[in-house]
């Protein structure tokens, strides 16, 4: 693994997020300092020849970053996060730790996700919205007594697979493709005691769904959601749920109109920040087209 790095006024910030945007070889992360005007941004890349090519591009320095070094990547423990009523995300690992922790949040059920690979602990506002979302839909379908499924695209660290199945899921699956992201997510699933939780390595861009799901989270770009949406669809059950995110404000309106060709009906869209989270469903004039009828 190689990082390129770089540091830059923060008021960049915004345009070194939609720059990377569109990238699915790399992890973007953008590490700002209380009291500072300046930000480090800093690219995580599989191959050095991607980091030497953005070095060529916009300056900066590359380096080699072994996989014993990505533990420490947080300088810092990050905050516990809440979940709604269900739900607490750590990024402690031990189990002393976690005795700790669920002695002060007694109730909640905690998700332990390690800042490792810089495949994201849950605190990012994709991720956290398509968590609430999930939350809130779990409880509706349990409620009504429906089974249900989940598959989630670009599972990262794999922390909405693994949700979905503490929250009742009766089949769960995440794909990536980075094979280290799907590493990391079945690490995470045993470490979490979701062991049922299946992980693939594959390209959103290249599937074809072999079955479909109640419940489909894709927090991936916003330009391999346009290109995927017809695939998206053709994964979703009929009367299922598709929750998009991973999708920056100023990308939102031409995210939707490339859903809408393919049938997706936005039923809520959430900003937070600048980033937009939209949760709906197929329409059933697609859904008709789709099977033949």
């Amino acid at each position: 693994m190689f990082v390129w790095s770089k540091l830059s006024a923060e008021k960049w910030a915004d345009a070194w997020e939609e720059r990377f945007a569109g990238a699915t070889d790399l992890t973007l992360v953008i590490t700002t300092v209380p009291g500072r005007r300046t930000i480090r941004v800093e690219a995580y890349c599989p191959k050095k020849t991607r980091a030497l090519a953005i070095q060529k591009m916009w300056g900066g320095s590359v380096r080699e970053l072994k996989s014993q070094n990505w533990a420490a990547m947080a300088s810092k423990a990050t905050p516990p996060l809440k979940v709604r009523d269900r739900f607490l995300i750590v990024t402690e690992r031990s189990e002393a730790g976690l005795a700790r922790l669920r002695r002060e949040y007694p109730g909640r059920d905690l998700i332990s996700i390690p800042a490792d690979m810089a495949f994201g602990t849950g605190h990012h506002e994709t991720t956290s919205s398509v968590m609430r979302l999930l939350v809130d839909l779990a409880a509706e379908l349990n409620k009504a007594g429906k089974p249900w499924t989940l598959a989630d695209l670009g599972c990262g660290s794999g922390i909405l697979a693994i949700a979905a199945e503490k929250l009742g899921a009766k089949r769960v699956w995440g794909c990536d493709y980075d094979p280290q992201a799907v590493r990391i997510s079945k690490e995470n699933a045993k470490r979490n005691g979701t062991p049922k939780s299946r992980f693939t390595k594959l390209d959103v861009l290249e599937w074809e769904p072999a079955e479909q799901w109640d419940i489909v989270a894709a927090n991936i770009f916003h330009d391999v959601l346009e290109a995927a949406f017809p695939a998206l669809a053709r994964s979703v059950a009929p009367g299922g749920t598709l929750i998009l995110s991973g999708i920056l404000h100023t990308q939102a309106a031409t995210c939707l109109a490339a859903g809408q060709k393919s049938g997706f009906k936005a039923d809520r869209i959430l900003r937070k920040g600048k980033w937009v989270t939209m949760i709906g469903h197929i329409a059933a004039k697609a859904v008709r087209k789709r099977s033949g009828r």
